[in-house]
């Protein structure tokens, strides 16, 4: 599949004849009746039926439009950022992140590297796993997440460990109190992302499988984002860390657990031979910052 493809099928569906798409793209009907029938081959997806005055779009065509509207994005999104990079001179610093360490520390720390004029921040949402990967690719250049993993290449460093809290549904009768894991444990459980592990909810049943206590998961989603508005649609409580309570999310209260000592980390991924340049050694000074102001955080409230 080339960018043609796409190009040609977006203005097929736009105008739906294609007639009037191959006049607006400046070819004739045949080459062009050609290309999308390439795509449907090679997508194995039928785009369009065919109608005496035109075409519809299928549901996988639809779909499909909306899909290149975001690739055709992304592409256009990053040769702009490339030519901003070779005409700023600017070095490009890449960091994976899972969507829990973006209410707190990693704003504070984008906002500091980017103090640095010569620097193009680039960011992409990435489970654990995806994150080694993308390291070893040398698409990222540093990973934040809250699973260890296995693997031999890339270098693990826990920053620090933050509370978890409870996220009950405004007005609950826990949010009167701080609750316990076998108070929760009666309650439907909320655990995000879905999908295999290791990720953030199994660190969330592990809390209470190793108590001994039963738990029900009344629904697995793939963001933070829906299970706090599961919660605030009185289906369950979910477990997130402390950060997460300066989104002040409606219909969601956020309550501090009886158990102080839960925690979990925030882990820095690296690769094992990495030489630190200039923007890691900075990256580097601000993590120590960071990491030192939470452990201050944490003993004024013992």
């Amino acid at each position: 599949m080339e960018l043609r493809h796409l190009r040609y099928f977006i203005v097929v569906a736009e105008e739906l004849n294609l007639t009037r798409a191959a006049e607006k793209l400046f070819i004739t009907q045949p080459p062009l009746t050609r290309q999308i029938k390439q795509l449907e081959e090679e997508l194995e997806v039928q785009l369009f039926v065919r109608k005496p005055r035109g075409l519809e779009l299928t549901q996988g065509g639809q779909y499909f439009l909306q899909q290149a509207y975001v690739i055709l994005d992304k592409i256009s999104d990053s040769i702009e950022g490339t030519r901003q990079v070779e005409q700023h001179n600017k070095s490009v610093f890449s960091i994976g992140f899972v969507p829990s360490v973006f209410y707190a520390e990693l704003p504070l720390i984008v906002r500091r590297l980017r103090r640095n004029k010569n620097l193009q921040i680039v960011l992409y949402d990435l489970k654990a796993q995806e994150q080694a990967e993308a390291l070893k690719s040398g698409k990222i250049d540093i990973g934040f997440g809250r699973i260890g993993i296995e693997d031999p290449d890339i270098r693990q460093e826990i920053l620090f460990n933050e509370p978890l809290v409870a996220a009950l549904p405004a007005g609950h009768p826990l949010t009167q109190q701080k609750p316990t894991l076998q108070q929760l444990s009666e309650l439907p459980l909320i655990t995000f992302p879905s999908g295999s592990g290791p990720n953030f909810a199994d660190i969330m049943l592990g809390l209470f499988y190793r108590q001994g206590l039963k738990v029900h998961v009344i629904q697995q989603v793939n963001d933070l984002q829906t299970a706090l508005s599961l919660v605030a649609s009185d289906m369950g409580f979910s477990l997130v860390p402390e950060q997460v309570k300066t989104l002040q999310r409606e219909g969601v209260e956020f309550v501090s657990l009886a158990d102080t000592s839960i925690t979990t980390p925030l882990i820095a991924l690296r690769r094992r031979d990495e030489n630190p340049n200039a923007a890691m050694r900075l990256l580097n000074t601000i993590l120590a910052e960071v990491a030192q102001a939470r452990l201050n955080d944490n003993a004024q409230q013992v």
